[in-house]
């Protein structure tokens, strides 16, 4: 099973926020949960979100961490691939430092550095 599904913003550990701004609800869960879930347990199954990299005010879209009162839509064990006009990270059965690697990859390459830094920055 291949499940294709987007996003409103993913952290750089693969947190999956889909339904709110915020706190702001945007839309409805729909079956996100369930076709993911659903991809990433069938044999040889891929769970992909798909969104562009930047809003159409040019806000990084590969975050950090999720705005305070995001929801997770769908959690980082289950998404598989995160894809961007920027390319495909994988994130299956990696350690959070390598997904941030990954996920830095497909941010814009204006906000690259800045999602990075403020990930890390976080952690000290």
């Amino acid at each position: 099973m291949v499940a294709i599904n987007s996003a409103i913003e993913v952290d750089v550990t693969g947190q999956v926020c889909a339904d709110s701004i915020g706190a702001k609800m945007y839309s409805g869960v729909g079956g996100q949960m369930d076709f993911i879930r659903g991809a990433s347990l069938s044999d040889g199954g891929k769970a992909i979100i798909a969104l562009p990299s930047i809003t159409k005010r040019g806000e990084s879209r590969i975050v950090p961490y999720l705005k305070q009162g995001a929801g997770v839509v769908s959690t980082r064990a289950h998404v598989q691939y995160i894809i961007t006009e920027n390319g495909i990270a994988n994130l299956y059965g990696k350690t959070l430092k390598q997904r941030v690697t990954e996920m830095v990859k497909i941010a814009h390459p204006t906000h690259q550095e800045s999602v990075e830094r403020a990930y890390f920055d976080m952690l000290r």
